[in-house]
This record gives C-alpha cells, sequence and structure tokens, in this order.
C-alpha cells in the first residue's frame, strides 16, 4: 500500500522531578542535601531514510511518544534520561505543524536528522538550593513538560525525472524497460494507481538517475479529477519532466492535443511547473500511423524536443537513456554514484 500523506500526533518526553533528599550516615549528624536531578525527557527525531519510499507506517500508526526522564534519587542520583523517538521518513518529506500552518522541517538528504519535539529538562534536586544561608532546602523542581504537537507529513518524492502522460500512454511499459522497477502493465486505463520510482544506471559510468512515473493525467486533473491531481506533487522537485505520448493515437486521441493539454494542467497546478525543462518522448512508433503523427506534432510544436521510441521493440530506449541524463546534467541535477562502484 502506497500512502503519501498522513497526520501524526508527537509528543516529547517529560523530564522527571528532581530528589528531596538528605545524607544520613553514622558520623554526619549534619550530612546536608543529597537529591538528585530528573533525568531529561527524549526527544522526538526525525531522520530522512534513503531506503523508506512511503509513510504507510505512519497511516495506521498515528500517536508517536518518548520516554520520560526517571525521578531524581538521594545520594546525589540523577535520572535516566528518557529514550529518543526516531521516525524515519523517506526523502521528499515535508513536515506542516497543524497548529501554526507552517513547515517545519523539509527531508532531503539521507540521514538528515531534525529534533520535531523536544524532551522536557529534569528538575533540580534539593542540592542546588543549599547555601550558606539556608541549609538545609527541601524544595525540588518538578520536570517540564515535553513538547507536543499534530503535524501533517506530505511526501513530495525526490527524483531527477517525472514522467507524465495520459492513461495507456506507456509509461509503466516505459518505466519497466529503462529501470528495475517492475509496475503493473495492461491494456486498460489508470493501471498505474500510486508513484513507482525507478532506477535509470548507467554501468559505463556508473551513474543512476531517479525517474518517478506519475499515474496517468486526463484533462480536469488540476481540478481534483482521475487519479493524476494527487500525484502532482511528485514532479515538483523534478530537474527535467518527459512528456510521454502516444503518437499512433491508438485510444482515438491526437498527441498534439494531449500535449497542450498536459501542459495546461501542470500550469493550472503549479505555474513553476513549466519553468523546468522538458523533452518530449513519442511512444509506439513502431505503428504505421505515427510517421504521420509525427510530422504534424512537428509543424504544431516547433519548439519540442522529440525523442522516437518503442517500448514494445526497444527503439531508441537507449539513445533515450543517454539523452535523459545529458539534459538532467546541463540543467544542473546530478547523477548518483551506483552502488558497488569503484571508488
Amino acid at each position: 500500500m502506497f500512502v503519501d500523506e498522513c497526520t501524526i500526533k508527537a509528543q516529547a518526553g517529560d523530564g522527571g522531578r528532581g530528589c528531596t533528599s538528605f545524607r544520613r550516615e553514622k558520623f554526619e549528624p549534619w550530612g546536608g542535601p543529597n537529591g538528585g536531578d530528573g533525568g531529561r525527557g527524549g526527544d522526538i527525531v526525525l531522520v530522512g531514510d534513503d531506503d523508506t519510499n512511503n509513510l504507510v507506517d505512519y497511516k495506521y500508526q498515528p500517536h508517536w511518544n518518548a520516554g520520560r526522564g526517571e525521578h531524581g534519587m538521594g545520594k546525589d542520583c540523577n535520572g535516566r534520561e528518557g529514550k529518543t523517538r526516531v521516525l524515519r521518513l523517506p526523502l521528499g518529506t515535508v513536515v506542516t505543524d497543524l497548529a501554526t500552518g507552517g513547515i517545519v522541517a523539509e527531508m532531503i538528504a539521507d540521514g538528515q536528522r531534525v529534533i520535531l519535539c523536544k524532551g522536557g529538562n529534569g528538575g533540580w534536586g534539593n542540592t542546588h538550593f543549599k547555601s550558606s544561608t539556608h541549609q538545609a532546602p527541601r524544595r525540588a523542581n518538578p520536570g517540564q513538560d515535553g513538547e507536543r504537537g499534530e503535524f501533517r507529513l506530505v511526501l513530495k518524492s525526490i527524483a531527477d525525472i517525472g514522467l507524465v502522460g495520459f492513461p495507456n500512454a506507456g509509461k509503466s511499459s516505459l518505466t519497466a524497460r529503462i529501470t528495475r522497477a517492475r509496475p503493473k502493465t495492461a491494456a486498460y486505463p489508470f493501471t498505474t494507481l500510486h508513484p513507482q520510482i525507478g532506477v535509470i544506471e548507467y554501468p559505463e559510468t556508473y551513474d543512476r538517475l531517479l525517474l518517478a512515473d506519475v499515474p496517468g493525467l486526463i484533462a480536469g486533473a488540476s481540478e481534483d479529477r482521475g487519479l493524476g491531481h494527487r500525484f502532482l506533487r511528485h514532479i515538483e522537485r523534478c530537474t527535467l519532466l518527459m512528456f510521454l505520448l502516444d503518437m499512433a493515437g491508438t485510444d482515438g486521441r491526437d498527441p498534439r492535443d494531449d500535449y497542450a493539454t498536459l501542459l495546461k494542467e501542470l500550469k493550472l497546478y503549479d505555474p513553476a511547473l513549466l519553468k523546468k525543462p522538458r523533452v518530449v518522448v513519442a511512444n509506439k512508433t513502431d505503428l504505421p500511423e505515427a510517421a504521420a503523427n509525427l510530422v504534424k506534432f512537428k509543424r504544431r510544436h516547433k519548439s519540442a524536443e522529440v525523442l522516437k521510441i518503442s517500448c514494445l521493440s526497444g527503439d531508441g530506449l537507449e539513445k533515450l537513456k543517454l539523452a535523459l541524463r545529458r539534459r538532467v546534467l546541463k540543467h544542473g541535477g546530478r547523477t548518483r554514484l551506483a552502488a558497488g562502484a569503484a571508488a
């Protein structure tokens, strides 16, 4: 199950109470105060985790508490600190405080640590209150309460390339051909029900790029129609947008109109998306109708860079992979060093 948005309640641990105690030993009739301090409460800590890809763990476990600090004890023994609770979040998660509406964290790097809620400090024992004029204090502080709050987690996938297109354009097939991801493929619309993240590998240079396959868009996606509107956020952080078009028009659609509709929906969702570099990929060029449609498309969209492929035969896929790597690097993106690559 894929979950990319949920709400959690987090509460850091309370601090332990300070202790009121006096030293009472043989031959020490005036031993004085020896109450220890309470332990500090545990924090709620967010950690970016590259091995996590969705928020399903937090959908069904919305309450997260850290350990409270132990109370202080006699003989100047301080209480133990509360156990910290670590929440591992996928990269691209935006954490918003529901009380203020402000963004408190964005997890963008593997291993990134953010304290979401701080644990309360432990109270002082009566040892801290002794003085030359107050030698037997019977005062100790209570521990402070830990921070708490309600937060919304929204996942915006961090990928190099965002793959968008109409249903049945061949997005899942393309993802399966150029990455190791294995999305469901079938001859009906909306086969993909949630974003797929695939890795495009380049063995010769030990590079790899992340590809985000967004569920098929339709006209009105920005107005909450179809499935794609739920997942447009997953292409906000992409360096490059790849528009996959059914150039053969097998469902009776005109690829020229499809491209115009996709641009319109992205603009309605967020105009900044149209400022991203993009490449148009013409799929199903092995079919006889594709050649005439491609000529018409280039005549109407003269500025669009078009790459021809066929997911069925595999034609043009290697050329596409090289072009994607070149475009990502050109526009300020970076490739990731493949696992096991030589230093």
